[in-house]
Formats: structure tokens, sequence, C-alpha cells
């Protein structure tokens, strides 16, 4: 447990901003899907899109329609549960660096698959996710049992520490096991980048129960963690059991890791950014933060998505890049911003 509270910055917004704010969001987000289906290595006319929508394949442009209609699902569903675990992060650990590529939860989730790839055999889409939820949900304690060692407990820049300290070994690791087995490496090292691309509803079905439990647990936590805002001592003053608030919302926070792990590989970033932003939108209140913290995801990650096949024309530019340029100078100005001198 931190002393960094959330910044007082960030003060509570007036209903009627917030409901300004999320028809805001809603519009963006409903722009940005447009123009993921729309956007790409070839130009597609209104009525190819059209077409496609209503499940017409018969051209090659129809075609690259239906192509991006799954891909832009994922990039919202991967970028609402990136979003909505790195609040839960910073809320549960009270850290303002907390993020699941920063904690190393995106990785633990990588080399748990790599490992059962490489040495095991795993092969169905199913085990996939259970492998990645149990690396992510490894990794979270692991880190977190580190960054509380020494004096002053887990302040915000040991946790950050330690948890690129074990993200930069993870990924070693994750290198060693490709270098090792020459069959499986080109395709580890692809998914490794994190991407959208190849996105199909088939491959989806498989995350889903797992993104909507933990969509549900973690929207279900948002009472508890304005109580942990307040301290251990308050939080448990008012009735709360904090061990059981702080487990169940970090269960919420890995199951929304591992499973988008599982389907897109380590995405960074997007859970440092998004709940950031969405604080100077709606404040600190975790029942209006959460939620804004999905939809701004969904937003940054289809943005990010289409950013990177217009800069790299006609080829493209995962998404794991793009989010990777735009999340580490907002990280370095996160720590200059908070000051966080503790070590």
């Amino acid at each position: 447990m931190t002393n960094a509270a959330p910044s007082p910055g960030f003060a509570l917004r007036p209903d009627r901003f917030r409901g300004l704010w999320l028809l805001a969001v809603l519009a963006l987000l409903a722009v940005l899907c447009a123009l993921s289906v729309a956007i790409g290595t070839r130009d597609v006319a209104l009525g190819d899109i059209a077409a496609a929508l209503r499940g017409e394949v018969d051209t090659i442009a129809q075609a690259a329609v239906a192509a991006r209609i799954p891909r832009t699902v994922l990039a919202a569903l991967a970028g609402a549960a990136l979003g909505m675990a790195g609040t839960i992060m910073q809320g549960v650990t009270r850290n303002p660096l907390a993020d699941p590529g920063i904690l190393g939860v995106n990785l633990g989730a990588s080399l748990a698959i790599a490992v059962a790839v490489a040495f095991f055999g795993i092969a169905s889409a199913q085990a996939y996710v259970w492998v990645a939820i149990g690396g992510a949900g490894g990794t979270a304690v692991f880190v977190y049992t580190i960054g509380s060692l020494g004096r002053g407990g887990p302040t915000p820049l040991k946790l950050a520490l330690a948890g690129m300290a074990t993200s930069v070994a993870f990924a070693s690791l994750v290198l060693g096991v490709m270098l090792s087995r020459g069959d499986i490496a080109g395709g580890l090292h692809a998914w490794q980048i994190g991407g959208v691309g190849g996105a199909t509803f088939a491959r989806m079905v498989h995350v889903l129960p797992f993104l909507a439990v933990g969509f549900v647990i973690s929207l279900a936590s948002a009472r508890r963690l304005n109580s942990l805002a307040l301290g251990d001592e308050t939080a448990a003053g008012l009735g709360e059991r904090v061990a059981v608030a702080r487990g169940l919302a970090s269960l919420g926070a890995i199951l929304l890791c591992g499973a988008t792990t599982a389907i897109c590989g380590p995405i960074g970033f997007v859970g440092l950014i998004v709940p950031h932003l969405c604080r100077l939108l709606v404040g600190v209140d975790h029942r209006w933060l959460l939620p804004f913290s999905a939809l701004a995801g969904a937003c940054l990650l289809i943005g990010s998505d289409i950013a990177g096949r217009i800069l790299a024309r006609p080829s493209e530019l995962d998404v794991g890049i793009v989010t990777a340029f735009i999340g580490a100078p907002f990280f370095i100005w996160i720590v200059r911003r908070t000051r966080v001198r503790a070590l």
C-alpha cells in the first residue's frame, strides 16, 4: 500500500459535465469505428462498406471491409479491457504509475504462453486464455511482493521499478524460448509485438466469457475502490474488508489483462494513459471512472490501430508499437508531474 493518492487536481466533476463527456466519448468511439472500417491499405467505397455490413463479400473491397470489422471489434474490446484494468491497478495500489505493461503483468502472461507453447504443446485458444491469466496473476503477486520489500513498503517508484525489471527479465526469457524453438519463433515474435491484425470472430469467442466476467467484477468493485482511495484504516472503519476488496478488484484486472494478452499479445501503456485522462474529465469517483476508462481505452486502441495503418501505408504498424510511441513520453511526464522520489 502506498501513500500516493490521486492528484488533488483531479476534482470531482458535476454530473451534467460527466453526461456531456459521456456523449462526447461515445460519439468519438462511433466515428473511430467508422474510420477503422473505412481506412486501410485498400480504398473502399461507401457501397462496399454497406454491403460488407450486410454480409455480402462479392468483391475484394468488400472482403477487405469484412476483415476490418472483427479487427475493429477486437481493438475496442482490448482497449476497453486494458483501460479498465489500468484504472483498477492504480486504484488498488494507489500508484499513479500502475499499468499492466509497466507492472509486468502483460509480459508475465506472454512468458506463460511462450513456455506453454514451446514445452507443453498447447494449441487451443481456450488453453491460451487460461495460461495467460495464470501468468498475469502470478506476475502481479510477484511484482507487488518485490515492490513491498524494504523501508516504506510498496511506494509508486519501487513498484514501477520492480515491474519494469520484471518486464525486461521476462522479455529476455521469452526471447530465450523463441531461440530454443526456431519452429515456433516466427509466430511468437509476431504475437509478442502486440496487435489486432488478423482478428476473427471465431477467435474472439474464446475470450469473451473471461472478458465479460472481468468487466462485471471490475465494475462491481467501484464502490470498494472509492473506499480504498481513502486509505486502509479509513476503509476498514467504514466496514470494508480491505484484503477482500483489493483481491476482488485485482482479480477483475487480471482476467481482463490475461484474456486480452492471450488474443492480442502484450500491448502496453493503454492502462497508464487512459485513467489519467479520464480523471481530468470525470474526477476520481470509480463509479464513473471505470466505464469512462473502458470507453476511452477503446477509443485509444482503435485510434492507434488506424494511425498504424496510415503511417506505414501500404504496410502497417502493429498497434503495440503505436501505443509505445504514445505512452513512453506520457510515462515520463507522469513521473515528473507526481515527483515520485521514494525508493
